[in-house]
């Protein structure tokens, strides 16, 4: 799906919600017409205006830990086969896609993801990466 009607698509819920809770006002507390129609216009100009920041999240594609397939990171604990690595500034659960243990401050690069899982492989010192 293309990230415009993505986009609305999530949006709707809270569209919905704005728009029973300026009704309930209106009959309730007698908001005027116009006012719960500029509140209303207000709530998808607003909508509207967040949607170029957002639009990349709403995109198709990879997203999570499969998006950082490829990238470099650095053993944070040892990887027998389970530990931790640094990837930028974010710390993930990582597992040796190879039998090799791989030390604290050895440089991993990420050769597949599953769930929240980063599946690493140590990086040579020559910088030539295995499986990826």
């Amino acid at each position: 799906m293309r990230p415009l009607p993505r986009y609305a698509l999530f949006q709707l819920p809270g569209f919905a919600a704005a728009a029973l809770l300026l009704f309930v006002l209106w009959e309730l507390a007698g908001l005027p017409g116009w006012a719960v129609a500029a509140a209303l216009a207000a709530w998808v100009a607003k909508d509207a205006a967040l949607y170029p920041l957002l639009r990349r999240a709403y995109e198709p594609g990879s997203h999570g830990a499969a998006a950082l397939v490829g990238r470099r990171g650095v053993a944070r604990r040892r990887l027998a086969p389970r530990g931790v690595v640094a990837i930028g500034a974010e710390v993930w659960r990582a597992e040796a896609a190879d039998a090799a243990a791989i030390e604290p401050g050895a440089a991993v690069v990420v050769v597949g993801a599953r769930g929240l899982t980063l599946f690493v492989v140590a990086v040579p010192a020559n910088g030539d990466v295995r499986g990826g």
